[in-house]
């Protein structure tokens, strides 16, 4: 596009990653020293700032539980820097790969090297914790990285182009506006990788715009994340796993458990039970502090279409309070809700949810909840309760999900050891710890030959020691 047709605001952000785009092409990369400086310089940004984070995102919120934000997002992330930075040195060294006997004596090596410009395209509902997270990734690799806030949530973003901005030079990490003249231009930037966190539908957008650079993309989209309840469980212990799970930042988890599938005659007690263990954590009072308000009056919108058409076509719903009430409306607080008997053709079931709704289905034959996951788009996560081994493994071995915790939901994503990442529609690629460094490197493979290797005996003219050379290799192929 012709320069004098651009707003001032892409002219500005298009500046901004050619200067980091040539920083990568001339500067030397970073080495261990430097990324340790930006990791413990984003750490301080983190944790000096706490206290102003958890305003601003309540403040965005409406209410967001301050708790929630400790442990979910600012725990989280400051776990995420102190892993990184113990083990960066050892990331960053070349790694031995084995070499083929007809090249021996020679060796290979995989050399970490970093990208380039790695962009982050962040989402609104753990805006602390899924805006860095990435960025620790792209700072260790030792990268330069430009990030897109989230609209949704513009008293964060302020603050965090603020802090980053204090801490960080423009060569180093960019935080841009969240203007919708730069949420369009922003994925549509020859980046050296991009990274996009939230819905499945935008995030095919996000791609197509990618795609025409060819650049490539890590996704962390959402989807329908099942819960399966063997015959097996504990239906006591898994309700209350459950309901901790569902309201966590009231629903708004990609993470979120999204349906339960459970046994036929137990689906009225586990609805009991679930619902019980829901006004136990989070009682029926709009104004507790420990339960999250829903980010816009869009989205409480949403959810409440969402009920009321499950409720046209059959559903029980089971609520403590009416979403209408204006004490919970006034208040974006959603009530608590469990959807019995839910079927395929609802709304609740054809899209995510991300809200405190909770569809809870019946299944007669062990094999059905298999079959129904394997019917819908792959899924970001699965949870499995019970304690038949051979059941689990079954499970285990006939979905394929982004990831699976066993007896208990959302803890595979706290693990740093782990890849975090999604399957077909719910994402591709990873992030976290050594993953995250891997995808936001180039790992060049680098052969070093040998002296005393007799390559050279493939070199023309070839006469008969060709023949013995073909002999001896076609012995070790």
């Amino acid at each position: 596009m012709d320069q004098s047709l651009k707003s001032p605001g892409q002219n500005a952000l298009e500046d901004a990653f050619h200067r980091l785009f040539e920083l990568t092409r001339t500067a030397p990369a970073p080495g261990l020293a430097e990324r340790l400086d930006r990791l413990a310089r984003l750490r301080a940004a983190v944790s000096d700032n706490e206290a102003r984070f958890e305003q601003a995102i309540s403040a965005d919120f409406g209410h967001r539980c301050t708790i929630e934000t400790t442990i979910a997002e600012t725990m989280m992330l400051l776990g995420e820097i102190k892993h990184a930075a113990k083990s960066l040195k050892n990331w960053m060294a070349p790694k031995r790969v084995a070499t083929s006997l007809q090249f021996f004596p020679a060796k290979n090596r995989l050399m970490p090297q970093p990208l380039g410009v790695v962009g982050i395209i962040a989402p609104w509902n753990y805006p602390l914790q899924l805006t860095l997270a990435p960025a620790v990734g792209a700072i260790a690799a030792g990268n330069r990285v430009m990030i897109k806030p989230s609209e949704l949530v513009p008293r964060f973003s302020a603050l965090l182009r603020e802090v980053i901005a204090a801490r960080f030079s423009a060569d180093e990490i960019i935080v841009t506006g969240i203007e919708d003249e730069i949420s369009k231009a922003f994925a549509s930037l020859p980046f050296d990788h991009l990274i996009f966190t939230g819905s499945t539908r935008v995030g095919r957008l996000v791609a197509e715009a990618a795609g025409r650079n060819l650049t490539p993309v890590t996704l962390e989209l959402g989807g329908k994340s099942p819960v399966i309840i063997d015959r097996s469980a504990d239906l006591a212990e898994a309700a209350e796993r459950i309901a901790y799970a569902k309201l966590l930042n009231a629903g708004q988890t990609c993470i979120a458990p999204d349906y339960v599938l459970v046994q036929e005659a137990s689906v009225q007690d586990f609805a009991d039970r679930l619902q019980a263990n829901m006004q136990r954590m989070f009682g029926t009072d709009p104004d507790n502090k420990d339960y999250t308000s829903i980010v816009s009056e869009r989205h409480y919108a949403r959810l409440e279409g969402l009920v009321a058409d499950a409720a046209a076509k059959g559903a029980r719903i089971m609520q403590g309070a009416k979403p209408d009430d204006p004490a919970w409306k006034s208040k974006r607080k959603f009530p608590p809700t469990i959807v019995v008997g839910a079927t395929p053709e609802m709304a609740i079931m054809q899209e995510e949810i991300f809200g405190p709704l909770l569809p809870v289905m019946g299944y007669r034959d062990a094999s059905e909840p298999v079959t129904y996951v394997n019917k819908h788009d792959r899924p970001l996560a699965l949870y499995w309760f019970g304690k038949d081994d051979a059941a689990r493994d079954e499970v285990l071995d006939r979905t394929v999900s982004g990831g699976v915790t066993v007896n208990d939901c959302l803890f595979h994503f706290a693990q740093m050891y782990q890849p975090m990442g999604g399957v077909g529609a719910s994402g591709t690629g990873a992030y976290h710890g050594e993953w995250g460094f891997d995808n936001l490197s180039k790992l060049k493979p680098v052969f070093y030959r040998s002296p005393f290797n007799r390559l050279a005996d493939l070199y023309p003219p070839y006469g008969a020691k060709i023949a013995r050379l073909q002999k001896m290799l076609r012995f070790l192929s």
